[in-house]
């Protein structure tokens, strides 16, 4: 994908996510209907709303569940589609969760699972929520760009 305008200054789109944590220390996460793979609920935030408002109605158009936003965990670049994804620490509201249009499961995982299940450009967004301060890093889609920080071990590898 091109991420240039017609004047040839580049573009990005800006995604938002929400890293749901309830307090057991488990992570709310989705199994995409698209492409089959775990990942947090999110996606691009719209012209006309708010970062938080963002996250809110992602969460809940994905899983059936409302949040409360409590802060910043991250800002990630996927270099390979030039996406800006802001990703949001969150605490689950009382909702029951249930698959949706674009999730066909959900799940809460543990920080080992999600190491297993999700590819490793997502899996550090999940870790990065667990952190005091937020995380800046850059991916090409599935792994970190070399010479960023990981403690996360590729799929590929496992």
């Amino acid at each position: 994908m091109d991420a240039t305008s017609v004047l040839g200054s580049p573009t990005h789109s800006v995604s938002v996510a929400g890293i749901v944590i309830d307090s057991r220390s488990r992570v709310l996460v989705i199994r995409r209907r698209d492409n089959q793979r775990w990942e947090m609920p999110g996606g691009v935030l719209e012209l006309d709303e708010s970062i938080q408002d963002g996250v809110r109605r992602e969460v809940a158009e994905e899983t059936g569940m409302t949040v409360e936003i409590e802060r910043l965990t991250g800002v990630y670049k996927n270099l390979s589609r030039g996406i800006v994804a802001l990703v949001f620490r969150c605490r689950p509201g009382p909702e029951h969760v249930h698959p949706t249009p674009e999730a066909s499961d959900i799940r809460w995982m543990t920080r080992e699972e999600v190491r297993t299940a999700m590819d490793p450009a997502y899996a550090i967004r999940v870790l990065d929520a667990f952190e005091a301060e937020p995380s800046v890093r850059t991916h090409d889609g599935f792994h970190l760009v070399p010479g960023e920080p990981a403690e996360v071990i590729p799929r590929s590898q496992q």
